[in-house]
């Protein structure tokens, strides 16, 4: 049976949101403040992009994606909740 591109790329996403948020969990153990947290995995970002975009394009990525995120959590509420 073959896979489907769009299910396999979903997978694939879900596989890097699942090891991202084991790394989150491994930070909050660590005792690290929050706007620490949030600053390094800010810069992580940046350092994925470094080699191939100016400074100015990865903060636009960045911002796409909080235009996507942002209405998924609102509707959603708080993911603990």
């Amino acid at each position: 049976m073959m896979t489907n591109p769009l299910d396999a790329n979903f997978n694939d996403y879900k596989k890097a949101e699942s090891q991202a948020l084991e790394i989150l969990q491994e930070m909050k153990t660590a005792s690290v403040k929050p706007l620490d947290i949030e600053l390094a995995l800010l810069v992580a970002i940046f350092e994925l992009h470094r080699d191939r975009l100016p400074a100015d394009q990865i903060g636009g990525i960045i911002r796409k994606h909080l235009e996507t995120l942002e209405p998924f959590y609102e509707a959603n509420g708080h993911p603990d909740s």
